[in-house]
């Protein structure tokens, strides 16, 4: 009968355990960021996106051209930028990192992008139509007014793509994130589909800058 020896170590539970080391790699059980303290909401975020719809809806009420103006080129200018920034500098990037890297990236960005998205897509959308209302452009006399109706399918499609292709990936990954063992591999295909998405409203956002070129010097 063979004796075992006080100091010798037991054996590693986990590895006996299927998806332990997996959940390991990920880091699941990190002490500093464990998975229920990942809000899918940023809660402080919220006041200051409240601040900026009361303030669009002012702008929209009041019909000032100043400030409607200010609300749709700085979000439709953040829109294009971050939409640009997610599918041709990120996208890249991330395709390259190993999957605990993308995870701890994921567990940082992806919260801000359900508050910030939304919020980029209604002030762009909202001044921009009003915009249009309050010079006249959305008249058939408007001697541009097919060019204002292509932007106005465009941007369309782009609200499509975000609100229903980027939020429910960037939720889904947040929902995943927060289960005890999260699946890496969900998470990436998640990542791909939410980079490949912002890529392609990226590219239409090109178009759009065209369009509102050919407008303002039309």
């Amino acid at each position: 009968m063979a004796l075992t020896r006080p100091d010798t170590a037991p054996a590693d539970v986990t590895a006996a355990r299927p998806g332990a080391g997996s959940a390991a790699a990920l880091g699941a059980a990190r002490p500093g960021t464990p998975a229920a303290q990942i809000q899918v909401v940023p809660l402080r975020a919220l006041p200051l996106v409240a601040t900026v719809l009361v303030l669009l809806v002012i702008a929209i009420a009041g019909n000032w051209l100043w400030a409607l103006d200010f609300f749709h080129v700085a979000a439709g200018a953040l829109w294009t930028g971050i939409d640009l920034f997610l599918g041709f500098v990120i996208g890249p990037v991330m395709a390259k990192m190993p999957i605990p890297a993308r995870v701890e990236f994921s567990k940082r960005f992806m919260p801000k992008m359900v508050v910030l998205m939304p919020t980029l897509v209604i002030c762009t959308m909202g001044a921009g139509w009003q915009l249009a209302r309050h010079l006249g452009n959305l008249s058939a006399a408007y001697p541009d007014h097919a060019w204002l109706v292509a932007s106005f399918l465009v941007v369309a499609v782009m609200a499509v793509v975000a609100i229903g292709v980027l939020e429910p990936a960037n939720l889904a990954v947040l929902f995943e994130l927060r289960k005890p063992r999260p699946d890496g591999e969900l998470i990436g295909r998640l990542m791909r589909r939410f980079i490949y998405a912002a890529g392609v409203t990226g590219a239409m956002q090109v178009a759009t800058l065209v369009i509102m070129t050919r407008l303002a010097t039309g």
